[in-house]
C-alpha cells in the first residue's frame, strides 16, 4: 500500500515540475518584449537544422547512385567479350597505378596484345597488390614483370632486384 502512495506522490510531482516547465516556456516565449525574437530564433534554427538535415541525406542519395552506376558499368564491363584496345588497357593501368603505388611515375607499362610488361621500382608494401590488381584487370591476357622493391618506409633491409 505504502508503495503505491509513495508512487502516486512521485507522479504528483512530476506533474507539478511539468506544469512549471510549460508555464516558464511559455512566460519565456509569450513575453512582450522579447518573444517574438525568441520565437523568430527558434524558428529560424529549426528551418536550419532541417535544410541541413536534408542536404545531407541528399547528398549521401546521390553518392548511393553513383556508386550504384559504377557498379552497374563495372559488371557491364567485365560481362563484355569484346577484347580491351591496347591503347585503353595502357590508360586504365595508368590510372590504377596512382591509387596503388606512392609513387606512379617509376613505373613504365607496356601493353601489346594485351599482354602487359611493368618495368620500374616501387616498394616492397605496394609489389604484390600491384601485381594482383593488374594482372587481374579486364583485357590482361598476360603480363610479365621486371620490376624492383624498394625496402617500404620504416623498413631497414635493402632488397635489390627483379622479382
Amino acid at each position: 500500500m505504502h508503495e503505491r502512495a509513495a508512487t502516486g506522490a512521485l507522479i504528483t510531482l512530476r506533474n507539478i515540475a511539468l506544469a512549471f516547465a510549460a508555464g516558464t516556456l511559455a512566460m519565456y516565449l509569450l513575453d512582450p518584449r522579447s518573444g517574438r525574437r525568441r520565437r523568430a530564433v527558434i524558428r529560424d534554427r529549426t528551418r536550419s537544422a532541417g535544410n541541413e538535415a536534408g542536404r545531407y541525406v541528399q547528398g549521401k542519395a546521390v553518392r548511393a547512385t553513383n556508386q550504384l552506376k559504377g557498379a552497374v558499368a563495372k559488371t557491364r564491363a567485365n560481362l563484355s567479350a569484346q577484347p580491351v584496345d591496347d591503347d585503353l588497357l595502357h590508360e586504365h593501368i595508368r590510372a590504377r597505378l596512382g591509387r596503388l603505388v606512392d609513387h606512379p611515375h617509376d613505373v613504365e607499362v607496356h601493353v601489346r596484345d594485351g599482354r602487359v610488361q611493368l618495368k620500374g621500382t616501387v616498394s616492397e608494401e605496394h609489389f604484390d597488390a600491384l601485381l594482383r590488381t593488374v594482372s587481374s584487370m579486364r583485357g590482361v591476357r598476360n603480363m610479365e614483370s621486371l620490376l624492383r622493391t624498394r625496402p617500404s618506409p620504416g623498413s631497414s633491409a635493402p632488397h635489390p632486384g627483379p622479382h
